[in-house]
Formats: structure tokens, C-alpha cells, sequence
């Protein structure tokens, strides 16, 4: 039996106030997960459990009150991505530094219009953002959630800002679960606006609409179907091309090739989430088997464990990930089984 543990924390009422949560709801997160009991005594912390656990307990209570004094709001993503690093940790048999999540949170890319500043969340965010500032082509590959588009418009419209680039260019390929652009009312313009709303939607959060409208109105920002990428030459440009595994080989070919001098990419796409006819390969399969390794072009992987929405959607996201992962294993079985018939089959003739 594991010997218990006491160890204490001296928090001021700020500390307590930020780290706790609603309803001590954070706390109670950590002592569920670390099996420990946590309690406070007159602005002392008393954890107590097996040595391992408090000890980790303790480990990320001292990082999210750095954060806390920082000025960074405490959310719940915060404890989950703090404890899944300490398992993660236990995984590895690897110690976790205990500035990780203070590390990660200086790295601010820029502000929305609101004021709130936007930064990494995740060691593999970090990585991402990471690689997009030291390469000149960058595939951001993972599930929803994960923040592969939005980082990349918080990069491309701070770039802009700071006229690295004289223009944005977004671009996705107008295929959602099958549907044809024909058989939706109105113009072009309007059969083509809902397939790129989620990039709309973060132009007006970090640009403002304003801003945003009149930038668009000077040919500045770009928000095109990839179609239209077709015969041009994109110089001096920062072009994010979203939702990419929707893109057929040839279509990722003409992309690739039109990038010109003094033009940054990134390329988003989420493998599991293809809307292409069963038969068809993706545009983004093939990229990563025909590029790898050639300088200035980095693949960014993100996993469940980068997704920062409602922690609801990262146990959805982990979900299918094992499912497909059984799936995959069990064709490969069925597949080995299959052959060693054939070979038993030929031997007997």
C-alpha cells in the first residue's frame, strides 16, 4: 500500500479565487482524477494522498496559480490539459516540466478586436504556430477543434498587419457532404458563402467587420472557392487553403503550384472528415507521401489532446479516434488471415 502524503500550498484569496473555479468545480477536477482530497485551510492548501499523486496534484495547482498571476483567466481546458500532461508524464516514464503551461501562454500571436489576446493552448498548437513562423509551407493536419484553422488566421492576419504580406487569401474547396453548389438557391456568390463562413467568422473576430469589409473592398482579403485559384501566380501572400482533405490530387497540385515570392501557406485538413465520393483520394493523402522531407515544407500533427473546445468534444474526438483505430486493426486481420488461407490453399495444390 502506498504511503499518504501531506503537502501544503500558501495561496492568497486571488489565487483561490481564480484556480478554484465555479463551485470549487476545478479542484474537485484534480482531486477526482489524481485521487487525492484536497482542502483549505485559512488560505493554506492540504493535499493529501499517495505520494505520486499528491506530488502531481501539487505540480499543477503551483502552475495554474503562475498562470493565474500572470493576468491568464483559468477555464477548464487549462486543468484538463494541466492533468493530461501529468498522465501523459506517468506514459512516458518523462518528467513535465512544471513551466509548460506558463511557457505556452506567452507566446501571444495577437488580439481580437475585443481585446483578448490569442495564444497556443497546447503543446501541439505551440509546435504548429512554431512551425507556420519558421516555414514557408506548413500542413496542419488533426481533428476538429484543434484550433488548425483559427491559429492560422490569427498568424495570416498578423502577418498582414505588420505588412510581411500585402494580402490574405482563404480559400476551401466547395464540397460539404455531397451536396452540389447547383442545386442551392441564389448567385454564385451566395451558393459559395456558406462553405467559407467559419473563416468569415474569424476575420471578424480578430479584424472586426469594419476593418475586415474594408480590406476586402480593396482586393486585400480574399475569400475565394479553391476553383478560382486556377492560372493565378500568388506572390507576396499569405494563403490558407481549409478543409483540405476535401481536395482531389489534381486540385492540390494546382494549389501547390501557385505560390510565388514572399507568399507563406497553410494548408488544414482533418483526415477523418473527408466528403469526397468513397473511391476518390484525397488531395491531402497524397501531398504528405510526396512531400515529406523537402525543406521548408512541415506537417504539424495535432490530436485529441490539442482540441480546445468543450472537454465534451475531446472525449467524442478520442472516441472515434479509437474506434477507427479498432477498425483499421481489425481489417488488417482479416487481411493477414486472408493470405495465410491463400498461402495454406496454395500449398495443399
Amino acid at each position: 500500500m502506498s504511503e499518504i502524503t501531506e503537502l501544503s500550498l500558501a495561496l492568497t484569496a486571488d489565487d483561490e479565487r481564480n484556480i478554484f473555479g465555479g463551485n470549487d468545480s476545478y479542484i474537485k477536477k484534480i482531486e477526482k482524477s489524481l485521487h487525492v482530497e484536497i482542502i483549505d485551510r485559512n488560505g493554506e492548501l492540504h493535499i493529501i494522498g499517495d505520494r505520486q499523486g499528491a506530488n502531481k496534484a501539487s505540480g499543477i495547482i503551483r502552475e495554474l496559480v503562475q498562470l493565474s498571476r500572470r493576468g491568464s483567466s483559468i477555464e477548464e481546458q487549462s486543468v484538463d490539459y494541466a492533468i493530461s500532461l501529468k498522465e501523459d508524464e506517468e506514459i512516458k516514464d518523462k518528467p513535465v516540466s512544471d513551466n509548460i503551461l506558463v511557457d505556452i501562454d506567452k507566446d501571444v500571436i495577437c488580439h481580437t478586436i475585443s481585446g483578448k489576446p490569442i495564444k497556443p493552448k497546447t503543446l501541439g498548437q505551440k509546435k504548429y504556430i512554431d512551425a507556420i513562423r519558421n516555414n514557408m509551407i506548413v500542413f496542419g493536419l488533426g481533428p476538429a477543434g484543434t484550433g488548425k484553422t483559427y491559429l492560422g488566421m490569427a498568424m495570416a492576419i498578423t502577418a498582414f498587419q505588420r505588412e510581411e504580406v500585402s494580402r490574405i487569401i482563404l480559400t476551401r474547396p466547395a464540397i460539404e457532404a455531397g451536396e452540389k453548389l447547383g442545386f442551392l438557391p441564389g448567385d454564385l456568390q451566395s451558393k459559395v458563402d456558406p462553405y467559407l463562413r467559419p473563416l468569415y467568422d474569424a476575420l471578424y473576430q480578430i479584424m472586426g467587420t469594419e476593418n475586415f469589409i474594408k480590406n476586402m473592398e480593396k482586393g486585400l482579403i480574399e475569400v475565394a472557392p479553391l476553383a478560382y485559384m486556377r492560372g493565378r501566380t500568388l506572390d507576396n501572400a499569405f494563403i490558407i487553403l481549409d478543409e483540405a482533405q476535401n481536395t482531389t490530387p489534381a486540385q492540390m497540385k494546382m494549389f501547390l503550384t501557385r505560390i510565388g515570392f514572399g507568399s507563406k501557406v497553410i494548408i488544414t485538413g482533418d483526415a477523418s472528415q473527408k466528403d469526397l465520393a468513397p473511391d476518390a483520394k484525397s488531395g491531402l493523402d497524397i501531398a504528405q507521401s510526396v512531400l515529406k522531407g523537402i525543406d521548408d515544407i512541415s506537417f504539424c500533427t495535432l490530436t485529441s489532446s490539442d482540441v480546445v473546445r468543450h472537454p465534451l468534444v475531446q472525449k467524442i474526438v478520442k472516441a472515434y479516434e479509437d474506434y477507427e483505430k479498432k477498425a483499421v486493426n481489425k481489417e488488417k486481420k482479416k487481411s493477414i488471415q486472408k493470405l495465410e488461407r491463400r498461402s495454406r490453399d496454395g500449398k495443399r495444390e
